[in-house]
C-alpha cells in the first residue's frame, strides 16, 4: 500500500482505529472522517487513491455519500463496509456508485486484497474503441448513452460496466467467477445471486422487447453475447 493515500469513513471509533492502523502499518497514508458530511467534504477537497465508508453514518449515509460523489464526476474507487449482507443490500450499494462490498465482521487480510484490486483497477489505463457495436445494440464509452435499434436504454452505472464486458467480449463464454473479479474486484460468493439478479436486469432492458435476444445462458458454464 506504499504511495495510497485512504479516506477512512467510520462512526464507530474502535473500528476506524483499528482499521486505520492496520492501513498505516501496510504504509497507507489515512485521512479520517466520523460522519459522512466530513467525509464528503475531504473527498471533494483531497485527491484519494480509495474511500473505505461505513454504509451507517451520521449526518450522511454511505449511499448518499456515493451517489453524490459519484454525481459530481468524482471517479475515486470506493469500497463500502457495513453489517447488512442481503443480495438486496449488496445491489444497492452498488447500484450507489460503490466499486466494492465488504461485509462485517471481515479480517484485515481480505481488506487488503480487496484495496489491492480496486487501486489496481483504479490505476490501469486501457485503450478501447469509443464505440462497441453487437447487432444492432450500441453502447458509446464516453457519454456511457447505450441504444438498441431506435430505442433509447437507461442503464444504472454497475449494468453499464456489465453490459460494456459483454460486448468487448462478444462470442466467449464468461462465468460468474470472472464477472465478479472483473465488475465488482470481489471474490465470488456461491452463496449470492447478484449476477443472476443483474444479468435478468440488463436482459429485460435490452433483449426482452426484442426478436433476437444478445445475452445467453450456457449452463454450468456461464454467459455469452452472441447474435
Amino acid at each position: 500500500m506504499q504511495g495510497l493515500k485512504i479516506l477512512l469513513i467510520e462512526d464507530e471509533v474502535k473500528t476506524l482505529n483499528l482499521i486505520k492502523e492496520g492501513l498505516e502499518e501496510n504504509n497507507a497514508q489515512v485521512d479520517i472522517a466520523y460522519d459522512g458530511q466530513m467525509g464528503l467534504t475531504l473527498a471533494e477537497r483531497n485527491e484519494y487513491s480509495l474511500i473505505i465508508s461505513d454504509i451507517i453514518l451520521p449526518e450522511i449515509n454511505g449511499l448518499t455519500l456515493c451517489k453524490t460523489l459519484r454525481d459530481n464526476g468524482n471517479h475515486t474507487p470506493i469500497l463500502l463496509l457495513t453489517a447488512l449482507g442481503t443480495t438486496e443490500d449488496i445491489i444497492t450499494g452498488l447500484d450507489s456508485g460503490a466499486d466494492d462490498y465488504l461485509s462485517k465482521p471481515f479480517e484485515f487480510s481480505e481488506l487488503r486484497a480487496r484495496i489491492r484490486a480496486l487501486t489496481r483497477r483504479g490505476n490501469a489505463v486501457i485503450q478501447k474503441s469509443n464505440i462497441l457495436r453487437v447487432a444492432d445494440l450500441e453502447l458509446n464509452v464516453d457519454t456511457k448513452a447505450v441504444k438498441r435499434g431506435d430505442k433509447e436504454i437507461t442503464l444504472t452505472a454497475k449494468e453499464f460496466s456489465l453490459l460494456e464486458f459483454f460486448m468487448s467480449n462478444v462470442g466467449r463464454v464468461i462465468s460468474k467467477v470472472e464477472l465478479a473479479e472483473k465488475i465488482w474486484d470481489i471474490t465470488f460468493d456461491t452463496g449470492t445471486n447478484v449476477i443472476e439478479v443483474y444479468v435478468n436486469f440488463l436482459r429485460k432492458k435490452i433483449d426482452k422487447d426484442f426478436d433476437v435476444k444478445l445475452i445467453h445462458t450456457q449452463i454450468g458454464m456461464g454467459y455469452v453475447m452472441k447474435c
